[in-house]
This record gives C-alpha cells, sequence and structure tokens, in this order.
C-alpha cells in the first residue's frame, strides 16, 4: 500500500479528536461521532481541492484514506460482512455531506446549521460547529495540497 498520503490522513484523524467538538454533544466522543467528524473533515477537504487539482491524485488520496478507514473498522473487530455493510452505510453517509456542503459558501449561517444538525443529530449547539467548519475551510484555501501530502500544514 502507497503511504505518500499518510498525513493527510493522520491529520484528518487529530482533527477530530479535537475535544471541543464533542462539548455540546448528548453522547460524548464514541467511534459513531469521531467517525462524522472525519468525514466532514474530508468532505470539504475534498470541495477545496477539487477544483485546482489532478483528479487523479484526488482520487488515490480518496481511496487510500476511505482504504484506512476500512483498516480502522476492521481494528474494532468487525467481521467481513459486517465490514462491507458499514464501509456501504460511511460511504453513501459522506456522499450525501459532499452533495450537501457543495454550496457551503453560498448558505447563510442559519442553512448552515440546519445542515450540519442533518449529519450531526446529537449536536446540541451547532453554531459553534458552523463557525469552526468555516474556520477549517479557510484554513484549507490558505494552504495547498501539496502542503498536507507532506504534512506542513499551519494550523
Amino acid at each position: 500500500m502507497n503511504n505518500n498520503y499518510i498525513n493527510i490522513y493522520n491529520n484528518l484523524v487529530k482533527l477530530t479528536r479535537n475535544k471541543e467538538l464533542y462539548k455540546d454533544f448528548k453522547n460524548q466522543d464514541t467511534f459513531s461521532d469521531r467517525l462524522l467528524f472525519f468525514l466532514l473533515h474530508f468532505a470539504f477537504f475534498l470541495k477545496i481541492y477539487k477544483e485546482n487539482n489532478d483528479k487523479k491524485l484526488l482520487q488515490d488520496i480518496y481511496d487510500f484514506v476511505f482504504r484506512q478507514v476500512e483498516l480502522s473498522i476492521r481494528e474494532i473487530g468487525y467481521g467481513d460482512q459486517s465490514i462491507n455493510k458499514k464501509m456501504k452505510e460511511y460511504l453513501n453517509l459522506f456522499y450525501g455531506m459532499i452533495d450537501k456542503i457543495h454550496d457551503w459558501d453560498d448558505l447563510s449561517k442559519e442553512s448552515r446549521t440546519v445542515l450540519l444538525e442533518k449529519f450531526l443529530d446529537n449536536a446540541i449547539n451547532a453554531d459553534y460547529l458552523v463557525d469552526y467548519f468555516e474556520k477549517y475551510r479557510l484554513n484549507l484555501i490558505n494552504n495547498t495540497l501539496n502542503s498536507h501530502i507532506k504534512g506542513v500544514i499551519k494550523q
């Protein structure tokens, strides 16, 4: 397996470990919650970098990241049948996220809040998350894809 994109994956995992993301959740910091935040971060990542970068490179990153997610699910102890079912659910959820955040730039703060609440049904205060993901989006815009691959991003 090609590990050229491990920095991207590790940075996404690191972002999902931010305890501030979970402070207003009914249920605290479960694997499912972390995976939701991971997928949201990755959806924003692909949204920002899809315009000005090689599609094959982004496809390789996508393949690598979802292979790592699958390996993480295996480590938890799911069997082969369960993994296939879970991966299908996660991929469908991810495509829904990509579809919804496609117009993020044009949405009002209230619309962004509603959008995030659709995916994060445990969130009590989604306003913080709207601000967080807007800052994350701006951070992605201010860094190049190559800086993420090399692991030299500014946070």
